[in-house]
């Protein structure tokens, strides 16, 4: 254990100071529990205590979160595990960029703004690439700023149509059990993507847009045989696209509008004799320019702790898969091949 230190923050407000700690100090905690520091407070001063090294990523820490306050951002706990992340990796001055970029206004006034550095760069590569392929785990905010994105672009009327699909491969060939025509069938599996328009919309307002047919949300063979001109356009769920349906729904593009497409490639549905067209699509377009491709992790992740914790878990336990599956070399440095 290295020498115990003592360190000072002072904060300029006590506002800013009550932000930082949070409801019931959990934000401090949070803090002492991660870096294995003690923080007590003296009016509108923060002493620090603990391991010279954590005593200062904890003055770090602190001074990025009160700048942040200072700023009128919200201090949650996803922002102070996100920022304690960044300050373990030397990277804290990235929090000046946070908060700076308004994506969108919702319905009800809430300003949607990237919440991480990766974020940060999906929104920048969607503003500036005409097709920009968003890749990541569950909770990255991956579907959500992109159709922020798609309203912010519809708003400013940069674009006539905002069209939203995703396949419904999940359901295979069991849609025809389920009751209705095919869009009461395929409606549950576009549900994620409803959510998100009535957030930034209101419902009201995105019935309307629907029945003009500015709004259009549909499954993937509904884009067949079009050519879509003037449009911001959203695939979700694309690792459970075929080769095939992917070389299609690219060569929709028309003049004036914007591709983006989002999926998970650890979370495909597809028959394991199919390729996804999600992963088929990154290794071909890779380098192709007025392309983007960005990769968001689980650093990302804007939901519960716990979920960044799955995520990880599952990641770790992919990798050591990975390695078991590694064929063994015999001492001539060829694959030994395994007797059937």
């Amino acid at each position: 254990m290295g020498n115990q230190v003592e360190r000072m923050v002072n904060a300029d407000r006590v506002d800013d100071l009550i932000a930082v700690f949070g409801s019931f100090d959990e934000n401090i905690r949070r803090i002492e529990e991660a870096l294995n520091v003690r923080i007590v407070n003296r009016g509108t001063d923060l002493k620090i205590t603990g391991d010279e090294e954590m005593a200062d990523k904890a003055v770090r820490t602190l001074e990025s979160l009160l700048s942040l306050a200072s700023r009128g951002e919200t201090i949650d706990e996803q922002r102070v595990r996100y920022l304690i992340t960044l300050v373990n990796e030397g990277n804290e001055q990235l929090v000046n960029q946070w908060g700076k970029d308004v994506v969108c206004i919702t319905a009800k006034g809430k300003p949607i703004k990237a919440k991480t550095v990766g974020q940060q760069t999906y929104m920048k590569a969607i503003l500036n690439n005409t097709v920009t392929i968003g890749v990541g785990p569950a909770g990255t905010g991956k579907t959500y700023l992109a159709v922020a994105a798609a309203v912010a672009a519809f708003r400013e009327r940069s674009v006539n149509r905002i069209i939203l699909t995703r396949p419904a491969v999940e359901a295979g060939e069991r849609l025809g059990f389920l009751p209705g025509d095919l869009q009461n069938k395929v409606d549950p599996y576009l549900r994620p993507l409803y959510d998100a328009l009535y957030d930034m919309l209101g419902a009201e307002t995105f019935q309307k847009y629907q029945e003009r047919g500015s709004i259009e949300v549909a499954p993937l063979a509904y884009m067949r045989g079009r050519t879509l001109d003037d449009s911001f356009i959203i695939l979700d769920e694309a690792q459970n696209t075929t080769r095939e349906q992917m070389k299609m729904f690219l060569t929709r593009l028309g003049f004036g509008s914007k591709i983006v497409i989002t999926g998970d490639a650890t979370q495909i549905d597809l028959p394991e004799d199919k390729v996804s067209g999600l992963k088929d699509a990154i290794r071909v377009l890779d380098g192709v320019k007025d392309i983007a491709i960005c990769r968001l992790t689980s650093a990302d992740v804007v939901r519960h702790a716990l979920v960044q914790e799955i995520i990880s878990a599952y990641e770790r336990a992919d990798r050591k898969k990975q390695e078991i599956r590694k064929p063994a070399r015999d001492f001539h440095g060829q694959y030994q091949r395994k007797n059937k």
